[in-house]
């Protein structure tokens, strides 16, 4: 076909405008139609010329990512503790960072435990949880509708059993947990760093001026929904470990403790609540 690109032209294309090789290649197999699992058949037909069909295709997707839009809502779907999971601009897109608190969740968990997942969005940690603790009765809570669809359809796509509700974050529950997982929204609302993240749903976000407002919420409604010794276990900014801690202490939660991410940033922050409170 003359004048079509080739596979290795259009990846080259797709470097030369600042788009990292993998995600090219990822951006690239979604054009074709094949999954990220067939990089090796990029590397067999670099010579291979496109369709105008894929061409197409290619191309938007290339400028969505080049024009900052995730890489996640381009193809659908992003990898998050071993799950294949679909996402769309209804919910963030799941960090590597966030695998930190699934780590720590599964340390702490009883067996038999009842959890929840405060701000499910995609359902990520709720899913990651109940696929690595089948025994676990697993509680997915957000806000958002259209969120909990998100979820709802990744956890029936899986086959994971998990309860789902529509609530602010712990407001109206009667049952109690052996530990309540969230990362809420944690950006203050001025925080530079919004503009790299414009194509996200902000109410995901943000949380005030100082981005505590609804760590503040969360940590204040837990006691009443936590068992005796249960945890609550929060994701919090880079620079808020010590206001989260100091948060939960003054609530009255012992054993406060913070977790590093893999880049040694303290990313996660949580305590356990009292057996008794004499």
């Amino acid at each position: 076909m003359d004048g079509a690109l080739t596979i290795g032209q259009a990846l080259h294309s797709a470097i030369a405008q600042g788009v990292a090789r993998l995600e090219a290649q990822l951006l690239l197999l979604h054009a074709l139609g094949r999954t990220a699992q067939e990089r090796a058949w990029l590397l067999a037909h670099d010579d291979e010329a496109l369709s105008i069909t894929v061409q197409q295709r290619w191309q938007e997707a290339l400028a969505r990512r080049v024009g900052g839009e995730p890489l996640p809502y381009i193809t659908g779907w992003t990898s998050f503790y071993g799950l294949d999971l679909q996402v769309d601009a209804r919910v963030l897109c799941p960090r590597a960072d966030t695998e930190t608190l699934v780590d720590w969740a599964l340390e702490l968990l009883p067996v038999a435990a009842r959890a929840i997942d405060l701000g499910t969005g995609s359902g990520a940690i709720a899913l990651a949880l109940k696929q690595h603790r089948p025994d676990v009765q697993m509680h997915a809570r957000d806000l958002s509708a259209d969120a909990l669809a998100v979820a709802q359809a990744n956890a029936q796509r899986i086959g994971l059993d998990l309860a789902f509700s529509q609530g602010a974050w712990l407001e109206g529950l009667t049952e109690t947990f052996d530990a309540i997982i969230s990362n809420p929204p944690y950006i203050a609302d001025a925080d530079p760093h919004l503009a790299a993240l414009r194509h996200e749903p902000v109410q995901a976000l943000t949380s005030g001026a100082e981005g505590m407002n609804d760590l503040r919420a969360i940590v204040a409604q837990a006691p009443v929904c936590l068992k005796p010794g249960g945890w609550l276990l929060l994701e919090h900014g880079y620079d808020q470990a010590f206001a989260v801690r100091q948060l939960l202490q003054e609530n009255g939660f012992i054993d406060v403790q913070s977790r590093q991410d893999l880049a040694g940033i303290e990313r996660c922050s949580g305590g356990r609540w009292p057996t008794s409170r004499a």
